[in-house]
Protein backbone atom coordinates (compact mmCIF):
# COMPACT_ATOMS: atom_id res chain seq x y z
CA UNK A 1 0.00 0.00 0.00
CA UNK A 2 1.18 3.58 -0.80
CA UNK A 3 1.95 6.14 1.65
CA UNK A 4 0.56 9.73 0.86
CA UNK A 5 2.14 13.41 2.74
CA UNK A 6 0.19 16.30 1.54
CA UNK A 7 1.60 19.84 2.37
CA UNK A 8 1.24 23.26 0.93
CA UNK A 9 -1.36 24.18 2.77
CA UNK A 10 -1.87 28.00 4.09
CA UNK A 11 -3.73 30.77 4.36
CA UNK A 12 -4.13 33.13 1.25
CA UNK A 13 -6.78 35.98 0.89
CA UNK A 14 -9.07 35.70 -2.00
CA UNK A 15 -7.97 35.67 -5.33
CA UNK A 16 -4.43 34.05 -4.55
CA UNK A 17 -3.06 30.75 -5.43
CA UNK A 18 -1.68 27.76 -3.45
CA UNK A 19 0.06 25.00 -5.02
CA UNK A 20 -0.15 21.27 -2.70
CA UNK A 21 2.02 18.53 -3.18
CA UNK A 22 1.27 14.83 -2.13
CA UNK A 23 5.02 12.72 -1.93
CA UNK A 24 3.84 8.80 -1.94
CA UNK A 25 5.97 6.52 -0.92
CA UNK A 26 6.02 2.80 0.30
CA UNK A 27 5.38 1.00 -3.39
CA UNK A 28 5.33 2.03 -6.87
CA UNK A 29 2.37 4.38 -7.39
CA UNK A 30 3.26 4.93 -11.39
CA UNK A 31 0.42 2.43 -11.95
CA UNK A 32 -2.33 4.01 -10.26
CA UNK A 33 -4.81 6.89 -10.50
CA UNK A 34 -4.13 9.95 -7.97
CA UNK A 35 -6.92 12.30 -6.18
CA UNK A 36 -7.29 15.33 -4.31
CA UNK A 37 -10.71 15.46 -2.32
CA UNK A 38 -11.65 18.65 -0.25
CA UNK A 39 -13.60 18.32 3.28
CA UNK A 40 -15.43 21.79 5.08
CA UNK A 41 -16.63 21.82 8.11
CA UNK A 42 -19.69 19.87 8.34
CA UNK A 43 -19.58 19.04 5.03
CA UNK A 44 -19.15 16.07 3.10
CA UNK A 45 -15.80 14.97 1.74
CA UNK A 46 -16.03 15.87 -2.09
CA UNK A 47 -13.85 15.21 -5.05
CA UNK A 48 -11.48 18.22 -6.40
CA UNK A 49 -9.52 16.58 -9.43
CA UNK A 50 -8.01 13.43 -10.47
CA UNK A 51 -5.56 12.28 -13.11
CA UNK A 52 -4.77 8.97 -14.70
CA UNK A 53 -1.51 6.58 -13.59
CA UNK A 54 0.41 8.51 -16.52
CA UNK A 55 -1.26 11.61 -16.57
CA UNK A 56 -2.45 12.05 -20.02
CA UNK A 57 -6.59 11.76 -18.32
CA UNK A 58 -7.61 14.49 -16.06
CA UNK A 59 -10.67 14.88 -14.44
CA UNK A 60 -12.47 17.93 -12.57
CA UNK A 61 -15.17 18.93 -10.01
CA UNK A 62 -16.98 22.02 -11.55
CA UNK A 63 -15.83 24.23 -9.05
CA UNK A 64 -12.00 23.44 -9.78
CA UNK A 65 -12.23 23.62 -13.55
CA UNK A 66 -10.51 26.36 -15.15
CA UNK A 67 -8.60 27.21 -11.66
CA UNK A 68 -6.87 23.70 -10.43
CA UNK A 69 -4.79 22.24 -12.36
CA UNK A 70 -3.71 18.29 -11.25
CA UNK A 71 -0.28 17.28 -12.38
CA UNK A 72 1.88 14.36 -11.57
CA UNK A 73 5.85 13.51 -11.87
CA UNK A 74 6.09 9.95 -11.46
CA UNK A 75 9.79 9.93 -11.23
CA UNK A 76 9.44 12.02 -8.18
CA UNK A 77 6.64 9.84 -6.94
CA UNK A 78 4.90 13.38 -6.88
CA UNK A 79 1.18 14.35 -7.39
CA UNK A 80 0.38 18.47 -7.21
CA UNK A 81 -2.85 20.71 -7.29
CA UNK A 82 -2.21 24.13 -8.42
CA UNK A 83 -5.21 26.14 -7.06
CA UNK A 84 -5.51 29.64 -8.53
CA UNK A 85 -8.03 32.64 -8.28
CA UNK A 86 -8.87 31.00 -4.48
CA UNK A 87 -12.44 31.25 -3.16
CA UNK A 88 -13.63 31.61 0.56
CA UNK A 89 -15.52 28.33 -0.31
CA UNK A 90 -12.30 26.84 -0.95
CA UNK A 91 -11.50 26.32 2.37
CA UNK A 92 -11.44 23.06 3.29
CA UNK A 93 -8.80 19.99 4.15
CA UNK A 94 -7.62 18.76 1.52
CA UNK A 95 -6.85 15.39 0.71
CA UNK A 96 -4.70 13.38 -1.74
CA UNK A 97 -5.50 9.89 -2.57
CA UNK A 98 -4.50 6.52 -4.52
CA UNK A 99 -6.89 4.90 -6.98
CA UNK A 100 -7.49 1.37 -6.83
CA UNK A 101 -6.73 1.55 -10.61
CA UNK A 102 -4.95 3.50 -13.53
CA UNK A 103 -7.26 6.11 -14.27
CA UNK A 104 -8.94 8.74 -11.79
CA UNK A 105 -12.61 8.42 -10.28
CA UNK A 106 -14.63 10.60 -8.49
CA UNK A 107 -15.90 8.53 -6.08
CA UNK A 108 -14.11 8.18 -2.97
CA UNK A 109 -14.94 4.61 -2.15
CA UNK A 110 -12.66 3.84 -5.87
CA UNK A 111 -9.12 4.95 -3.76
CA UNK A 112 -7.89 2.93 -1.33
CA UNK A 113 -4.73 4.71 0.34
CA UNK A 114 -5.72 8.24 2.03
CA UNK A 115 -3.19 11.15 3.25
CA UNK A 116 -3.78 12.98 6.33
CA UNK A 117 -4.84 16.14 4.76
CA UNK A 118 -3.70 20.20 4.78
CA UNK A 119 -5.56 22.65 5.85
CA UNK A 120 -6.22 25.45 2.96
CA UNK A 121 -8.28 28.80 4.65
CA UNK A 122 -9.37 31.47 2.16
CA UNK A 123 -10.26 34.95 3.54
CA UNK A 124 -12.01 37.27 2.07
Amino acid sequence: QVQLVESGGGQVQAGGSLRLSCAASGRTFSDQGMGWFRQAPGKKREFVAGISWSGSSTLYADSAKGRFTISRDNAKNMVYLQMNTLKPEDTAVYYCAAALMLVASRQASDYGSWGQGTQVTVSS
